[in-house]
């Protein structure tokens, strides 16, 4: 298949989820903002695990220092839009460097535990600052950060479109990234370290820029979530926080640019309508997540890939 394909189909998401924003109820309107942005930081996590094999039990500590990055500033020196979410960025890319340079010197299950340690420690920092942080009570972003360019991003109409902006830019930006040269790099060191090695590719540097970038990426998407929808809280640094959006990677496909987002959509919306049945709804979600991983074990875009279109990124 030519770029031209995989552009078009790319591109094809982002036109119907812009769509979307003219024809949804005001509901599933609201709901589609939050996956979009859920799933920026799974499309973050893919890059250090579907495509560079980097298994991290920690990830959340990277959307956590986004968000309190953004969060703090704005509570507290009532900093503007753009000033916190740079600061929740550069919170990202500092945190990522530092757990990367200390992590990556593991491997395998030691680098799990380790991701999952540092994770914990910045968790337990923000419940034990609770005069700063405002602990597991978290905060309410206030409403003069959450203006933009003269938009109210408390109006839903506003939150989506920005939503969206953000979704779009890291869609291309990851299709753009696993089809350069330094996508490709990942992909060998994470299909086979040794030859990579061996063919002149640093390891270690390689494996911490994609760190970095997944961080970073996630980061962004604590950031936004804290600014779109008002609130910080400690417990998205905590370990259930790490394992959705390995789950989500999992469900939609490892390594595959789409993955990510098809995976948050179908769990949230698996949790959603199961909800609505019943109290038990994660007794449901729980055995059609083992059912998939039964019979779908790469993920439904994994699948896809795998059985009718093998080149797809």
């Amino acid at each position: 298949m030519t770029a031209r394909y995989y552009w078009g189909l790319h591109l094809g998401l982002i036109a119907l989820l812009f769509a979307g924003h003219f024809v949804l109820p005001a509901y599933q309107h609201g709901n589609v903002a939050r996956i979009m942005v859920l799933a920026v930081y799974a499309m973050g996590y893919n890059i250090a695990f579907g495509y560079t094999g980097l298994l991290s039990l920690g990830h959340a500590m990277f959307f956590g220092a986004g968000m309190y990055g953004m969060g703090l500033l704005s509570y507290h020196f009532d900093a503007g839009a753009l000033p916190a979410m740079a600061a929740g960025i550069v919170a990202g890319v500092v945190l990522s460097l530092v757990v990367g340079l200390l992590a990556l010197r593991t491997a395998g299950v030691s680098f799990m535990i380790v991701t999952l340690m540092f994770s914990q420690a910045l968790a337990m920092t923000l419940v034990y600052f609770r005069d700063i942080t405002r602990g597991d009570e978290g905060f309410v972003i206030p409403s003069a950060t959450r203006r933009l360019w003269g938009m109210d991003l408390s109006d839903e109409a506003h939150r989506y479109l920005i939503a969206w902006a953000l979704f779009s830019v890291v869609l291309i930006f990851t299709l753009w990234l696993v089809r350069h040269r330094w996508g490709r790099v990942f992909v060998a060191l994470r299909e086979n370290e040794e030859r990579a090695s061996l063919l002149g590719y640093d390891a270690f540097r390689t494996k911490l820029g994609a760190l970095v970038i997944s961080g970073t990426i996630s980061a962004l998407s604590g950031a936004a979530y804290a600014l779109l929808f008002g609130y910080a809280g400690a417990t998205f640094a905590g370990v259930q926080y790490s394992i959705f959006p390995l789950l989500w990677v999992l469900l939609g496909g490892a390594g595959t640019v789409l993955g990510p987002f098809v995976g948050a959509l179908f769990m949230f919306y698996l949790i959603d309508l199961s909800s609505g049945v019943t109290d038990a709804y994660m007794l449901i979600a729980g055995v059609a997540l083992v059912l998939l991983t039964l019979f779908l074990p790469h993920g439904l875009v994994g699948e896809v890939k795998r059985r009718l279109w093998r080149d797809l990124p």
